[in-house]
């Protein structure tokens, strides 16, 4: 069987994380006040974004790689 779970976790973590980062450019500040002014969707949607797209790169790699 040849179902490599990190193609899926990477395009799911780099939907996400596009999603976040999206919404924390387009929101309001005023709604991070509360998180000290950390705009806190635009980075945990990087972090997501940067996770999703480390997946996708090795599920590709490992796709050239087989024989």
């Amino acid at each position: 069987m040849n179902f490599d779970l990190r193609l899926p976790l990477g395009m799911l973590f780099s939907l996400f994380g596009a999603i976040l980062v999206v919404y924390g450019l387009v929101s309001d500040p005023a709604i991070y006040v509360r998180s000290l002014g950390f705009n806190v969707n635009l980075d945990w949607g990087l972090v997501l974004l940067a996770f999703g797209l480390v997946m996708l790169w090795l599920a590709l790699k490992a796709r050239r790689n087989r024989p």
